[in-house]
């Protein structure tokens, strides 16, 4: 009997310290760095220096929420997320599709009636809005498109103003 009083305890020790500590559940590894854009057309893929954030913001919910089973503090989210525990993919392409508007992503949206993200972002507006907000919000890092990804010749061609049928930035008045 006592063999299985240790065991009792071993198994709630265990989950205290689990309870008590989100980042002791996380056994997968962190990468230091991340290509994005890998397919883009109009801008060429650039490397996101992970393990510059991790340092400076510390904290993984403040990137990847509703992933990393931390406590979740907006009360619209809370609603269904309160109980949210860490994901196996806590990437934004985990939740954010890639391709929102693809017959695919809107025949999905459209089935299930209880979802509640009928509006959800795709993945390059999610990343936008949580790179640039929080930029913006702390005073520093990248805001401008170039800042992280120049344009590829495609992309140079597509933006460019000499392009037939573009419309001059300020046409003369006759």
């Amino acid at each position: 009997m006592s063999s299985y009083k240790h065991l009792i305890v071993a198994a709630l020790s265990i989950g205290a310290i689990s309870v008590s500590s989100p980042a002791a559940l996380q056994c997968a590894p962190v990468p230091d760095s991340i290509t994005l854009n890998q397919n883009g057309k109009l801008f060429s893929p650039f490397t996101f220096n992970h393990a510059k954030h991790i340092q400076s913001i510390k904290e993984c919910a403040d990137c990847h929420h509703h992933t990393t089973g931390t406590l979740v503090l907006d009360p619209n989210c809370a609603r269904c997320h309160q109980n949210s525990s860490p994901t196996a993919v806590v990437s934004c392409k985990g939740c954010h599709s890639a391709t929102p508007f693809s017959p695919e992503t809107l025949a999905a949206k459209r089935a299930d009636k209880q979802r509640y993200h009928l509006d959800k972002m795709g993945l390059k507006g999610a990343m936008h809005q949580n790179c640039i907000g929080c930029h913006n919000k702390m005073g520093n890092g990248p805001t401008g498109c170039q800042d992280c990804h120049p344009r590829t010749t495609e992309g140079a061609a597509f933006y460019s103003t000499n392009r037939k049928g573009a419309k001059p930035a300020h046409a003369e008045e006759e």
